[in-house]
């Protein structure tokens, strides 16, 4: 039994998501440890789906590449559900198919018709394609996911031991630490005052959003405060990773993360096919506000950055058709992503501030005055991996251009276990979300309140914002 409290979920997403990121920084020592991990490519033809993450292993088949991966990925995670109290045995048969699945939807997400940004349609040689990047596989897992809860009770049952998608989350985020730490110093050498401005920005905009979100659930939605705050993060800051930070800061049951989670993704995808063309239309003349706006609106890592490059390549278009300006590539781009890294990493910062919030106002009994240990002891130990990953790469890169580029071929290893657990988790939030249970629970209301929110204010005070902050910068002209 003592084996059991000692460890949870919690703690072995941080203790797996350093692990990774240990193995990633053998870069540093010319050992490239991950490198033989599996890559699900861009693809017209089935047989480039597969490919290892770096060239030091471009001659391993794509298909060994996947089997390590699984291997490496079930006997790890293994051991935990054995410390956990789980049944092993029928957590790898369990996981096996879970695993497979998901990759399986990875990979069909990354079918170039459905996965291609607009720069990369001549090198597939094809004249269209819905731009959603390899991202789009999540959404794919989510679907495939709820096809199984719903509609196959056996087949979730049979997978039950497996449908961990907190975990999954949670290590995910603890490598995005990782690779956020490399993006920020990359991001700093290219235009300080983007970056400057980008800080500004998010900060009005978390002040804004998440207590404007937050009212709007406690007070029109009678939400309790256990589901107020996941969706306030959820809704305002950064979708997923914001949520589950949140739940785990106030001790919320584990449906609540899960439930906004999905109900993040589904928006996602509505917001990147609609708001870029939006983009184009309104704000060819303010290209870098378009940017910020992306980076703003959209509630996804990928989402947002897929979309910033979604409507740099549309308003560069429309802009030299109509007015003959050859803008730069890649500043509207740069302006989201920046946007979007600062948000992230406020994530961890916000984390505690609601914690000791939870044990000072909320939890605390009367006459009970706050402890600084219980605000530790509720802080989130993956949200700890995440701003020690960070802390690291930053330190690291920062120091000079020959560490900047072995930082990035450590993210190069990392990011696809990135990418693999959050589809794991994708596919299982998915599998757990039983719509007739979640219905009970609330999820039609759920859903009202990310409407009033996303479209009643969220993206147009990120516009306001990101007007207020990048109108009358330009990118530089060709």
């Amino acid at each position: 039994m003592a084996e059991k409290r000692w460890l949870t979920e919690d703690k072995l997403a941080l203790i797996m998501g350093l692990f990774l990121f240990l193995l990633g920084t053998l870069n540093y020592a010319g050992v490239d440890a991950l490198g033989w991990s599996v890559k699900a490519n861009v693809w017209t033809s089935v047989a480039n789906i597969l490919s290892p993450a770096t060239d030091t292993y471009k001659n391993l088949s794509g298909v060994v590449s996947l089997g390590l991966t699984f291997v490496f990925i079930t006997v790890f995670l293994s051991v935990g559900v054995k410390f956990l109290g789980g049944d092993v045995p029928k957590f790898i048969k369990s996981f096996t198919a879970v695993f497979f699945i998901s990759f399986a939807c990875w990979a069909a997400g990354s079918y170039a018709k459905i996965a291609a940004t607009p720069d990369m349609l001549a090198k597939f040689h094809i004249s269209w394609s819905l731009g959603l990047t390899g991202e789009a596989g999540f959404i794919i897992a989510l679907v495939a996911g709820i096809l199984v809860g719903n509609f196959t009770p056996g087949l979730a049952e049979e997978l039950k031991e497996a449908l961990r998608p907190e975990m999954y989350i949670k290590i995910a985020i603890v490598i995005l630490g990782a690779e956020l730490g490399v993006k920020s110093v990359d991001a700093l050498g290219l235009a300080s005052s983007v970056i400057f401005r980008g800080l500004c920005a998010i900060v009005e905009a978390y002040l804004i959003y998440w207590a404007l979100v937050y009212y709007v659930a406690r007070k029109h939605f009678k939400f309790s405060r256990e589901w107020a705050a996941p969706l306030a993060s959820g809704i305002s800051i950064c979708g997923v990773s914001a949520a589950i930070a949140t739940g785990g800061a106030i001790r919320a049951r584990p449906v609540v993360p899960i439930m906004v989670s999905s109900l993040v993704v589904v928006f996602t995808c509505i917001e990147m096919l609609i708001l870029p063309f939006v983009a184009q239309w309104a704000l060819t003349g303010e290209p870098m506000v378009a940017g910020a706006w992306m980076g703003l609106a959209v509630k996804s890592d990928g989402g947002a950055i897929a979309s910033g490059a979604i409507t740099d390549a549309l308003i560069r278009a429309k802009a030299l058709a109509d007015f003959g300006i050859h803008y730069q590539a890649g500043w509207v781009t740069m302006a989201a992503t920046t946007i979007k890294i600062f948000i992230d990493v406020f994530i961890g910062v916000w984390a505690f501030v609601l914690a000791m919030i939870w044990c000072t106002f909320i939890d605390a009994k009367p006459g009970e005055r706050m402890k600084f240990s219980d605000v530790l002891d509720r802080f989130p130990r993956f949200v700890l991996g995440y701003v020690i990953t960070f802390l690291i790469m930053l330190a690291l890169c920062a120091s000079g251009p020959a560490l900047l580029k072995f930082g990035k071929a450590t993210i190069a290893g990392t990011s696809i276990f990135r990418g693999l657990f959050f589809v794991l988790t994708f596919f299982t939030i998915g599998v757990v979300s039983n719509f007739k249970k979640l219905w009970a629970e609330g999820i039609g209301k759920l859903a009202a309140v990310y409407v009033v929110c996303l479209f009643g204010f969220i993206i147009w005070i990120g516009l306001f914002i990101s007007w207020l902050f990048f109108h009358g910068v330009k990118p530089p002209i060709v």
